[in-house]
């Protein structure tokens, strides 16, 4: 038996830091939380200084056995769960759990989970931080007292089964706030002129240039309001001589963008890879515990992916100015090296930026072993930070002021001289170069033409996931572990729907914030939610007792929850309506939501379950049409339909006897799921032949067996996908077969 016990929290960890710490250790995982408060009550004692009742999770029951086993025989037990408060709060409900004693234990935690990172932490472990633990026991109390006390007047005052969070109603408030602007929004009109001139000398040469001011008086945005004052600037222009008053030539710098926090990981993986945040967090996940990418031993490709930090290590700095002065030369090395200065509320500094491991292991070099999500998210990551360490880009700029009577058009124009940064992360394209020809002082120009343009104001943008992260975080509501699955609750519980990336507010949605605004607006509100953050941030920095922020929260929360008992009469949620007729009673359809998206129901339900997809349009899907394609399998022909997200498919004629489907590609025709190829490759618990299939996370293989046996292994690297069977997903415990069980 191993001298030494190491407790993580992931499988993936566990096989990772095993192979670095060698045979005195033996590492373990705890599959995350152990211990819990239960769900079946509130659990917390109110009148006792708000203490709460943990219980061992059902589920851990066998974990927390074996690890029982492992801790006694081990002279020493490192608690190596995550480094930030969730991970705290768990290595203590380790301890407690186990039972074990305060000699034994030591904590340790590590930004990246490399040999040299690991083998540090070990040499330099540090006692329970019980601050930490007690700002996220604060957190879950203050969580559940909302949670628990909330929902049961939500089931009683608008609908059984509902539910309310702290972070997710003020969301969901922010969505419907915007929702409310667009509404009442009015557009207001406003006029542009631009001139099309060109030199006297090239008159191929044509260049634009915007009207500016008069008399020395600027032109705002909106200073143009109708077509009446567009036209009589126009008449005032009318024979006006074009001549150049200045020109002015100067050197312009860009600064890179600061190496990823979770946030800004999150909303460039959304614009730039269109993942959503829990999917780029799943991603990340797997980057940050180890992948094997050539050798025996698989290593952490990135950093804690769970950060709100700026800071980088001095020695990765170091290793990445040379490594860049190695690859694209001197010119690309800045003067001094780079500092970013966090600017989130409550960041903690202790922490690091999210970055690569190393910044030799280039996206290119190990390609062959990530699958098309992970290198995506790799690549985005490398370029962003080595990036973020390089020389700026730099712009030769001209701007050039042009009379015309007593009005002044400017043109300017921007060429790039040297790329700097921009030579690896210039994926955004936010900057377009555009040059003028070589003007003079005092130079006349042709006037081609006048551009009178009219133009509208537009309410504020609907927001997508990248747009409510940015403002989740400019608020401080919530931290970085929260924003993925906050935004995953709130589209679950039906309150939003993404509907072309962009989020509504459902009618049960409006309901909900409107009741919550009205009876609780002290609690469900950006400046609460933001204020309670920073609270939760002080009990971390040991200032203030953890019971003292939940008793100053409770008091005016209670009398508030007493009063919407009393005074808040049943809501009803309204579904809207649409111009449809049931097919099957006559009764008007209604339009309704799903986690899919929404679709026409019958208002006499649930006497009738008449559901009609919608398209695309957002009126009901036509009538399945019979093509004269016919299916492979049986030779009935095949119906288009559609599906509840308006994508039009194929079915078969002879449904449910026949299952088979296909998608439609851009020139109409049928493209059926690729069967799975059989593979050489046996498995390894029931004896079964493999088959390889294509999943949207790449490839993947499936025990033929399949209900029987269960077996599943990701295919990560080319090779093993000729020769042996790829490593089995940690997450994926493969069911034992029938023979199996009959054995044993």
């Amino acid at each position: 038996m191993a001298k030494y016990l190491v407790i993580v929290e992931s499988p993936a960890k566990e096989k990772t830091i095993s192979k670095i710490l060698g045979k005195d250790f033996t590492v373990k995982s705890s599959f995350g939380h152990i211990r819990d408060l239960p769900k079946s009550k509130l659990s917390i004692d109110i009148d006792h200084n708000f203490e709460p009742t943990y219980v061992n999770i059902a589920k851990a029951k066998k974990t927390i056995s074996d690890l029982k086993k492992y801790s006694g025989d081990s002279d020493k037990i490192y608690l190596a769960t995550d480094f930030d408060r969730e991970g705290e709060a768990i290595a203590w409900h380790l301890k407690e759990a186990l039972h074990l004693p305060d000699s034994k234990i030591l904590r340790i935690t590590f930004h990246e989970i490399t040999p040299e990172a690991i083998k540090e932490a070990v040499q330099n472990p540090r006692k329970l931080d019980m601050a930490l633990v007690d700002s996220q026991q604060a957190r879950r109390i203050l969580d559940r007292l909302v949670g628990y006390k909330l929902s049961p007047l939500l089931w009683k005052k608008i609908k059984i089964g509902l539910s309310a969070g702290r972070v997710q109603s003020a969301a969901v408030m922010i969505i419907c706030d915007r929702e409310e602007e667009i509404k009442n929004f009015v557009p207001v009109e406003y006029w542009s002129i631009e001139a099309e001139l060109s030199k006297k000398d090239n008159a191929k040469n044509i260049f634009t240039a915007s009207l500016a001011s008069k008399n020395g008086i600027k032109f705002e945005k909106l200073s143009i309001k109708t077509k009446e004052e567009s036209d009589r600037i126009l008449k005032e222009l009318n024979g006006a001589k074009y001549i150049i008053n200045s020109v002015e030539s100067k050197q312009r710098k860009r600064s890179p963008y600061a190496p990823y926090t979770t946030s800004t990981m999150q909303q460039d993986a959304s614009r730039r890879l269109g993942f959503s945040a829990s999917k780029t967090m799943m991603v990340a996940q797997k980057l940050y515990e180890g992948i094997n990418v050539g050798g025996d031993s698989s290593a952490g490709l990135i950093t804690y992916m769970r950060t709100d930090s700026l800071n980088v290590a001095k020695s990765v700095q170091n290793e990445t100015l040379k490594f860049i002065g190695e690859q694209y030369g001197k010119n690309f090395t800045p003067e001094n090296p780079r500092f970013y200065r966090t600017k989130s509320k409550g960041a903690q500094e202790a922490h690091e930026a999210i970055r690569p491991t190393s910044p030799y292991r280039t996206p290119a070099a190990i390609k062959q072993y990530l699958s098309s999500d992970e290198f995506k998210l790799y690549d985005l990551i490398w370029k962003r930070f080595l990036a973020s360490q390089m020389s700026d880009a730099v712009y030769n700029t001209v701007s050039a002021d042009i009379s015309a009577n007593n009005y002044i058009f400017r043109a300017s124009g921007s060429t790039l001289v040297f790329d700097g940064f921009l030579k690896v992360y210039n994926i955004d394209e936010d900057e377009k170069e555009s040059k003028l020809p070589e003007l003079k002082e005092g130079e006349a120009l042709d006037l081609n033409q006048l551009l009178p343009q009219q133009h509208f104001t537009e309410p504020p943008p609907r927001y997508n996931e990248a747009s409510l992260i940015k403002t989740l975080e400019e608020y401080g509501i919530g931290r970085p572990s929260t924003y993925a699955p906050t935004i995953k609750t709130i589209q679950d519980r039906l309150y939003v729907r993404l509907d072309s990336k962009k989020f509504f507010p459902t009618n049960l949605g409006i309901v909900v914030n409107d009741v919550l605004k009205k009876h609780f607006g002290n609690i469900i509100n950006v400046e609460f939610t933001a204020g309670i953050e920073e609270k939760f941030d002080e009990i971390a920095e040991d200032k203030i007792a953890w019971q003292d922020v939940l008793k100053n929260f409770y008091e005016p929360f209670e009398k508030d929850l007493k009063e919407a008992e009393k005074n808040l009469e049943r809501q009803k949620v309204e579904a809207q309506k649409s111009e449809e007729v049931c097919p099957n009673c006559k009764k008007p359809m209604v339009v309704r939501d799903s986690r899919r998206g929404q679709f026409l129901g019958c208002s006499g339900y649930p006497e009738c379950k008449t559901i009609i997809a919608l398209g695309k349009d957002g009126k009901a899907a036509p009538e399945p049409e019979e093509t004269d394609m016919k299916c492979d399998k049986c030779g009935n022909p095949l119906i288009k339909k559609v599906g509840f997200r308006g994508k039009s498919y194929l079915a078969c004629k002879n449904y449910p006897e026949c299952k088979t489907t296909y998608t439609i590609d851009k020139d109409g025709n049928k493209v059926m799921k690729p069967e799975p190829e059989k593979t050489d490759l046996k498995c390894e618990k029931c004896g079964s032949i493999m088959l390889k299939r294509q999943g949207k996370r790449g490839p993947f293989l499936t025990c033929s067996a399949f209900p029987k046996c269960r077996n599943l292994q990701w295919i990560t690297q080319k090779k093993e996908a000729a020769e042996k069977p790829a490593k089995t997903n940690s997450s994926v415990k493969p069911k034992k077969s029938a023979k199996q069980k009959k054995k044993k």
